[in-house]
């Protein structure tokens, strides 16, 4: 699904109205009803009021229009317009006549003396403002918003919490901290950047029909990674197949007392698909891994890696930021060079995560070694190291996607949301993954995945894509028997299999 601007967003209604066609009113009727929908489904309402909280555009008809349909299903609530004199948009008075024969419970906020007494149970409706706001917040709407998030109950905010811009910072005035984004028909920019999280709170994209021909016909640079284009992107096994079909991956990694980074980058490796998996690791410490991960080879000579015999290779995690190690990275850079992808892919086969790195970001003569088409998977404090500070997250994004195509390199910009950049310009934001991922060696598992997929021949920027979205995929999938204090990197690994299963891994060609 493609990230649309605010602009964009309001096209798309505007296109949906024309081309379906619909009126604008029924429109807001299915934003309504799919709000309503998830509200009644998801919330114990009963014996509790929602306070619905509107101004008078289009986003306040949301408002409305929902307060009508709670009511229409036995659900109390209170209305609270936000008064400046004028009349509100055509759809907006549409639906306060709608609303009238069932409630006189309408109240018009003029000023701070009218803001109202909310009980314990209360539940906060935030239909106040939407997508169009291009200045902080003043005046009265600021003075509400901040009463209402003083108020200590939970806010559900419809489309986006009020202040919040969606195309750039919101700082200056204050925003709505809403429990729940109710967002509608699509993402928006603001709401997958970590510096907004606590304005959103848990965010839930609920379609109402619009076109789907202006979302194909539209060009956007980014796009959000979900389940349909995840499967896009896997190759189900074919039943001719062998443990040669799938590649041969070198992983470099881990160093006295780091070996647990090696450790855990080859079990993801391999649970990834990968055919055949060799570590090149510390000569002392290669009993570790001999033991801990029966099914990999161990090398301990960089000399004796063979180029020829690699699809792909993964460096970084563990190795220490030492003159030896830099040494390592320069030399593996090199063999990396003369890997021979595989036929019909296009790009680099290398994966370069943690010390390697931060290796590359006071070194930067490395650059010249690093083969076009390499993943790069910092987060955002290697970024920093790598290509200097941002004033804010979504000048991090821009600079993502300008630094890929500099370089002809993914950059696997790590976080909650993590993105995707790719030397085409274009950028993928991850939907999977949790909080308990927040775990030491999480970043190696994502390395290993990533290095695997490589060797399977899967292109640079799909094995990126998909990797993210299989690591996340699994993080969630180890909460069946997990909670998100105790998870940890193993049990990441441990979730890949019900995450490929759930892609459609049991699929035989």
């Amino acid at each position: 699904m493609k990230v649309f601007t605010g602009p964009q967003v309001r096209a798309w209604d505007a296109y949906t109205i024309e081309h379906e066609p619909v009126r604008s009113l029924d429109l807001m009727e299915r934003a309504a009803l799919a709000c309503c929908q998830w509200i009644v489904g998801n919330y114990a309402l009963k014996g509790r009021v929602c306070h619905i909280f509107c101004a008078k555009g289009n986003n306040g008809g949301d408002g409305l229009a929902l307060a009508r349909l709670l009511l229409e299903r036995n659900v109390p609530v209170r209305v609270y317009i936000l008064e400046f004199g004028n009349l509100g948009t055509e759809d907006f008075q549409a639906n306060l006549a709608g609303l009238h024969p069932l409630t006189q419970d309408i109240t018009f906020i003029q000023s701070r003396d009218a803001f109202p007494g909310l009980p314990a149970d209360a539940v906060i409706v935030d239909a106040l403002l939407g997508s169009g706001l291009n200045r902080p917040l003043e005046g009265l709407t600021a003075d509400l918003v901040r009463f209402l998030n003083g108020s200590g109950r939970p806010i559900l905010a419809i489309d986006l919490p009020t202040g919040l811009r969606t195309d750039e910072p919101s700082a200056g005035g204050p925003v709505i901290q809403a429990a729940h984004t109710l967002t509608l028909g699509s993402w928006k920019l603001g709401l997958l950047l970590a510096e907004n999280a606590p304005y959103f709170g848990e965010v839930h994209l609920l379609p109402i029909g619009l076109d789907p021909v202006y979302e194909a016909e539209t060009a956007s640079p980014l796009r959000v990674t979900d389940l349909e284009s995840a499967r896009g992107f896997y190759r189900p096994r074919s039943s001719f197949s062998h443990k040669g079909t799938f590649g041969h991956a070198l992983l470099v990694a881990g160093n006295e007392g780091k070996m647990g980074a090696c450790v855990l980058g080859a079990r993801a490796c391999l649970h990834s698909g990968v055919g055949l998996l060799t570590l090149l690791v510390p000569r002392e410490q290669a009993v570790i891994v001999q033991t801990a991960v029966p099914e990999a080879m161990a090398l301990s000579d960089v000399d004796a890696v063979k180029p020829s015999a690699y699809k792909a290779l993964g460096v970084g995690p563990g190795l220490g930021t030492d003159d030896a190690a830099l040494e390592l990275v320069e030399r593996v850079l090199g063999l990396a060079a003369q890997i021979q992808p595989e036929t019909g892919t296009a790009g680099g086969k290398v994966v370069i995560d943690a010390d390697a790195l931060n290796l590359l970001g006071t070194n930067p003569r490395l650059w010249a070694k690093v083969p076009r088409g390499s993943i790069l998977t910092p987060h955002p404090k290697e970024f920093e190291r790598l290509f200097g500070p941002a004033a804010n997250d979504f000048e991090r994004v821009r600079m993502a996607l300008e630094k890929a195509a500099e370089h002809r390199c993914v950059i696997v910009l790590k976080g909650h949301r993590t993105l995707v950049a790719t030397p085409d310009g274009s950028g993928y934001f991850n939907t999977t993954g949790n909080a308990g991922m927040a775990t030491g060696g999480s970043g190696d598992v994502l390395t290993g995945i990533l290095t695997g997929l490589l060797a399977q021949g899967y292109p640079s920027q799909q094995a990126a894509v998909l990797g993210v979205y299989l690591h996340g995929l699994a993080g969630d999938m180890a909460l069946d028997s997990a909670s998100m204090e105790s998870l940890t990197a193993s049990g990441i690994v441990d979730g890949m299999g019900k995450a490929f299963k759930h892609l459609g891994a049991g699929t035989v060609l």
